[in-house]
């Protein structure tokens, strides 16, 4: 799984600066805020990207509403190969919200 997580850092690292703040049960990626969060096991990676709208996708295990303009979308990667443009598309998304780009856009 850390070839899986590689790819995700390597992607976010195009994006623009992050924050890769390991915790106790997860490592968070954050830019003003966080904006995602990995947990790696033995044979997946789980995680989540916060997004500012629900967007659907049959990837996501589960998608919870906390406030409007923070949206919750969980999923579960096997394999690097799995770290595809639809992957790349969540965390460009989440990378804004973390700069709080939506934030601005509301003003």
């Amino acid at each position: 799984m850390r070839e899986t997580f590689n790819r995700i850092l390597q992607l976010v690292e195009q994006l623009g600066p992050v924050l890769v703040l390991p915790e106790k049960t997860r490592i968070a990626l954050q830019v003003r805020m966080s904006f995602a969060a990995l947990m790696p096991r033995r044979r997946w990676l789980d995680g989540h990207v916060v997004l500012a709208r629900r967007l659907q996708s049959p990837r996501f295990r589960r998608v919870d509403t906390y406030s409007p303009g923070n949206v919750v979308h969980l999923f579960r990667l096997g394999s690097p190969a799995e770290v595809d443009t639809e992957v790349a598309e969540w965390f460009a998304e989440a990378y804004a919200v973390g700069e709080q780009r939506h934030l601005r856009h509301r003003a």
